[in-house]
């Protein structure tokens, strides 16, 4: 049996509280995928972040859901960077991982650890995959105030912004929203509103059942994508954005995540997603050989 420690950390807290829980396994070099995955069902948070040695940068890391390898986690590159410099393993403001889509620069300010998305891509849907979001979501074609899109900064979301009203009253059909994002290849949809508390740019929910997860707390790589989003088709541009998740969960875990984007020309070139993190709780597992 081999042992292993699993840090669960809570990623875009608010003064320590709420967040998103992922698991950080640091030296995950003796793992095999096989392990990882198991180790990552047994955690049950949505996504459980192992480190290991890069040649190409400080770190390289694999990401899994309760079901699957994905390329990128916003939270839990978070989680585990923040954890990271709390044992002074990173002792600048300056850091990179490497991932199975390549490799990513990580920054740190204040409190706060930062992540790097790619530039945007943004793709249209037909007129009845339109109809059947708003079906998958519970909700009329009438709610959606614009055209849902998919939008990739190394992975695809489907954004979706209705009122705040109507936001906090969904009740997603799971099956219908797991068959649109197998065919578009997305982790989920990312539906958004305009909220009452200015403090915040948007107010937002995470569907995303085709990676086991039914709906999460706080997503930074589909913050990402709304900023790219916001920025493109709203008027009040601004390089930075506050964006708060979690608050209408059955179980609320109020969430904030930053955005900040860098542009060239009018279009966004690169951006970073970002927020605090603190260590909730620690998991001892025994796996098999």
């Amino acid at each position: 049996m081999k042992k292993v420690k699993v840090q669960i950390i809570n990623s875009f807290s608010i003064n320590e509280k709420g967040g998103n829980p992922a698991g950080v396994v640091l030296d995950a070099d003796h793992l095999s995928m096989a392990q990882k995955q198991t180790v990552a069902k047994s955690v049950g948070v949505s996504e459980t972040a192992f480190l290991y040695q890069s040649e190409l940068a400080d770190f390289k890391v694999d990401f899994f859901t309760p079901t699957k390898q994905i390329p990128h986690c916003g939270h839990a590159t978070v989680a585990a960077f923040s954890y990271l410099r709390q044992l002074n393993q990173i002792a600048t403001d300056r850091s990179s991982k490497e991932t199975i889509d390549g490799l990513r620069s990580i920054f740190f300010e204040e409190s706060r650890a930062y992540m790097e998305q790619k530039s945007p891509a943004f793709y249209q849907l037909s007129d009845d995959e339109i109809s059947q979001t708003a079906r998958a979501l519970g909700l009329k074609s009438t709610d959606l105030l614009a055209l849902p899109q998919i939008v990739n900064t190394g992975n695809s979301f489907l954004i979706v912004e209705v009122e705040e009203r109507v936001l906090e009253s969904i009740e997603p059909l799971h099956p219908e929203i797991e068959k649109i994002s197998k065919k578009h290849d997305l982790i989920g949809f990312y539906v958004f509103a305009k909220p009452a508390d200015p403090a915040f740019d948007a107010t937002t929910r995470m569907f995303a059942p085709y990676y086991g997860i039914d709906e999460e707390s706080a997503t930074g790589m589909a913050a990402g994508p709304l900023a790219c989003y916001l920025d493109k088709y709203h008027s009040n541009r601004t390089p930075n954005y506050k964006i708060s998740q979690g608050r209408f969960m059955t179980a609320p875990s109020p969430s904030c995540i930053y955005v900040r984007l860098e542009k060239s020309e009018d279009q966004v070139t690169r951006l970073f997603a970002g927020g605090d993190a603190y260590v909730s709780s620690t998991i001892n597992l025994n796996i098999n050989e």
